[in-house]
């Protein structure tokens, strides 16, 4: 029959164990988040170069080309509520960043505006829904509130604007349960 081996006989208590493993997971747990993508920008990615960036971030949905250099955009989760533009210099290092889905942004959305303006100011949206008899289709875009609402926009067959809305998604909807009898 074996016998355990007592920890004192090797010069180690059991607190000892404990901040040791308690040490190695924290710092292995600090490896791994920041081995993966990274949610949003930070101060310090400011003046990185594009593949720093994407490393840090992931890959971006779209690139955006503009006389001043070029945006990358990062939309953040199917039912994500942020969309980052990454804002970098001809010379492709980072300048600044922003979260572009706000209502301020959204109410720059006007009918006659093009599906390319719109993103170019929000970005493409995830979820997109085609309309009826094909009179066009709609995007909608979650972004945060208090009121639970998402922002839509209609968009003819020729990608032309036709109206924008503010709207609860299905998942904040209520259902009235009806009375039998």
């Amino acid at each position: 029959m074996t016998r355990l081996r007592s920890s004192a006989k090797y010069g180690i208590d059991s607190m000892r164990c404990f901040t040791i493993f308690y040490r190695v997971t924290l710092a292995l747990s600090v490896l791994m988040f920041y081995g993966c993508s990274g949610y949003a920008p930070r101060a310090t990615m400011l003046g990185s170069d594009v593949s720093e960036v994407v490393r840090i971030l992931g890959t971006p949905s779209n690139e955006l080309a503009t006389p001043e250099g070029k945006i990358l955009v990062f939309p953040r989760g199917p039912f994500g509520k942020h969309t980052y533009f990454v804002y970098f210099d001809q010379s492709g290092r980072m300048e600044r960043w922003s979260q572009v889905l706000t209502e301020p942004n959204f109410d720059q959305i006007k009918p006659g505006m093009t599906q390319k303006a719109v993103i170019a100011l929000i970005g493409a949206s995830k979820i997109r829904d085609g309309l009826a008899f094909g009179r066009g289709y709609l995007w909608s875009w979650r972004y945060e509130n208090s009121a639970c609402l998402w922002f839509r926009v209609e968009f003819s067959p020729e990608d032309i604007v036709r109206s924008t809305i503010y709207q609860k998604p299905p998942e904040c909807r209520v259902r009235v349960a009806s009375k039998a009898g």
